[in-house]
């Protein structure tokens, strides 16, 4: 299962830690499609964060693990973040088994 934590400060959206894998075994096919998407949507975020906003942030990234916390996130990053947010909230509406959703505070 893959956990998806949204990392919250005074409550501003300022990161998100992503960990786990979604496939059971090497022919779970959503698993494969639930573990594409979520990666893509976080290195999405995460490169328009840090390369096209500009916004420094601490990044973290190994092997079913990802981890991005912005300690002042600018109005632009915020956008990036709850799209984010939205996104994964609606893959996880389809694909239950797959993603847990956390909110730390």
């Amino acid at each position: 299962m893959t956990i998806v934590k949204f990392l919250e400060k005074q409550n501003r959206l300022c990161g998100f830690e992503i960990s786990g894998h979604s496939t059971e075994d090497c022919d779970d096919t959503n698993g494969k499609i639930v573990c594409s998407a979520v990666s893509s949507a976080a290195y999405m975020s995460a490169n328009t964060v840090i390369e096209i906003i500009g916004d420094k942030c601490e990044a973290q990234v190994n092997d079913g693990f990802m981890r991005i916390y912005i300690e002042n996130p600018s109005d632009k990053t915020l956008s990036v973040l709850e799209g984010f947010r939205l996104h994964i909230t609606e893959l996880s509406k389809e694909y239950r088994k797959q993603i847990r959703i956390i909110t730390e505070v």
